[in-house]
Parts: structure tokens; sequence; C-alpha cells
């Protein structure tokens, strides 16, 4: 049977760093070095692979959305050559870049799988090594047909995942979707949970930077701090309100939602919670967020909402067409 073969596309992040003086560093050619001088990697078992370092390398907490575009269209100038795809990330900013690729991409009907490490994948003790080979072999022999998230021996919808602890291996969670698949002896997809296989040409939809506000409601926030926030140049403001979605009652605040609401802002209730969704018509206090123009989230993580907010806006779609969809479930970000 002929060997799968899939293309890693390394960008940056601590799975491919080096120790120095000064502590791990990038280091160019390293992470080829050290994976192709690892048995583990070329067993027969495992796919046939090619690997591709950016140059520069990036810096996740330096990621934005002109490195999402550049990840996107690699993938698709590779796309007819691979059977599958791993993108290997540096854990910070890895949700929002999963999130970001899953909007980009339509009609996939290869795996594309972001995964990374808390320890170089050179050091002892690493869990780059898990990481990556169970990334490799699920991109190679697994029908996933949607950008995902693997990490600890778990894998996620891109779009669903958030980074829950800093320095844990188990760095990612799910919150409001069981993980696609799960890998210990054996690997189980979770059936009805991957998205649909559609036999169609891959699109990528350009996605430029597109100004969004995000404001952490908390007791007593001050209205000139909301103020600041929407008399900016904004095209969208995320509220990341209490519980089920609700919001102080302050007469201010709420003419201050209505008033950018009225100039063409987007205004998005995410919870805070980590788990649920928004449901604003369960108490006045959400109701009043609606009469202000402001549309339910659901269970998006913040992440998803972000890159879907971008996805959009760098459509030039109708502002209608932008406050509808971001209330559709387009790959699966939200529970309906």
């Amino acid at each position: 049977m002929k060997r799968k073969k899939i293309y890693i596309a390394y960008t940056g992040g601590t799975i491919g760093m080096k120790q120095s003086s000064r502590g791990y560093i990038p280091a160019e050619g390293y992470l080829t070095e050290t994976v192709k001088n690892n048995a583990e990697f070329t067993r027969e078992e495992m796919p046939l692979f090619d690997i591709h370092e950016y140059s520069p390398l990036i810096d996740s907490s330096d990621m934005s959305p002109y490195h999402w575009q550049i990840i996107a269209d690699d993938i698709k100038a590779k796309y007819d050559q691979y059977d599958g795809f791993v993108v290997l990330h540096g854990t910070d900013t890895m949700a929002y870049t999963a999130s970001a690729l899953s909007f980009m991409f339509e009609n996939l009907t290869k795996p594309v799988i972001v995964t990374g490490s808390q320890i170089p994948l050179s050091q002892l003790r690493s869990d780059g090594q898990v990481n990556l080979l169970n990334a490799m072999y699920l991109a190679a022999n697994y029908p996933i047909a949607e950008v995902s998230l693997f990490f600890n021996n778990k894998l996620f919808r891109g779009n669903r995942a958030t980074k829950a602890h800093a320095d844990g291996f188990d760095a990612f969670s799910s919150p409001n979707l069981q993980p696609l698949a799960q890998s210990g002896i054996s690997i189980k997809l979770k059936e009805g949970k991957l998205s649909p296989y559609v036999e169609q040409a891959l699109q990528v939809t350009p996605i430029t930077p597109q100004p969004i506000g995000v404001l952490y409601l908390y007791p007593g926030i001050n209205i000139d701090i909301i103020n600041n926030i929407l008399c900016g140049d904004i095209r969208a403001l995320i509220l990341l309100s209490f519980g089920v979605g609700n919001a102080p009652q302050q007469q201010l605040f709420l003419d201050s939602l209505k008033a950018a609401y009225d100039r063409g802002v987007v205004l998005i209730n995410l919870t805070q919670c980590i788990q649920g969704q928004v449901n604003m018509g369960g108490y006045a206090t959400g109701n009043a967020l609606i009469n202000c123009g402001v549309i339910s989230g659901y269970d998006m993580t913040l992440e998803a909402c972000i890159a879907k907010l971008h996805y959009l806006f760098s459509q030039e779609l109708e502002l209608e067409t932008v406050r509808h969809l971001m209330q559709d479930s387009l790959r699966g970000e939200i529970t309906r």
C-alpha cells in the first residue's frame, strides 16, 4: 500500500526551539533536523512528509491576520500535492489561527491539523513528539475534512478550542463541544461530529485586518472606559458579559451601545463563563441589550468570534448580512 504524504508547515513556536544561555530560542533548520533524526517519525506506519520552515519564524504572540493569510495561501498552493496538512504553531494564539483557518478554507476535503508543544521537541519530556506524531498520523489516515487542533491526545474542532492552561500539557479545552477524536491505545473518532465531506474545489477567502473591540464587563465599570472603546474607529464590539449574557442597566451604558449600533457597529454578546451560552431572553438585563441592537454569540469562543468577524468583514458584505451570519453556524463554531 502506497504511503500517504503530508505537508508540515512550521510557522514558529516552542516545539522547534533550542536551548541557549538565554533560554529557548528559535533556530533555523533545527526542527527539521530534530524530526528527521528521530526514528519514530520515519517508521513504516508513518506517512512520508515534507517540512517547510517559515522564514522568519513567527512568535505566536506576533500572529496577525496577515500571517493567517500566509498560512492559508501556503496550504492552498500545496493542496493537490499532499494527503493532509499539519501546522506547527506557538500555543499562545494557536486557537485564534485554528479558528481563522476554519473560516478561510471552504470545501476542505483533507485534514488541516494545528499543533505544537509546551516543551521543545528536542528536550527531555517534551510533549511535542506525541503531539506531532499523532497529528501526522491523523492527517494521513483519517477523514477529517476540517481544520482541527490536536493537543495532549485530543483532537478539537479548530474553532471550538481555547487555551485553558498556561504551562500544563493539557493546554487546550473545548468547553462547548466534545473532542472530535481521542487518542489512546486506539484513536476513536466521534461519529456525527466531523464536518461533512464535500467534493468541490478548495476555496480560500482572503482576510484583511479589521478594527474589532473587546469589552470585558466587571462590576462598577466606568462609562468613560466604555465610551473610549465605542468612540474609536471600530467595526464591531464583542461584549464579554455576565452569566447568560447579562450586563449593567445603567442608562448611559445602554445609550452608548444604541448609539454605536446606529453608527453601524456590530455588537456581539459572549459570556465570560467558560462553559454555556448566551441567552439574552432569560432576564430583563439581557433583554435591554437586545433593544440596543446587541446580538447573541451563543457559545462561540472569543477566538472564533474574532476570527469570524475578520472573515465576514473582509468580504464587504451588507451590515445586516454580517449580523445575520454571526448568529449562524458556518463551520460548526456554534451549537444550534
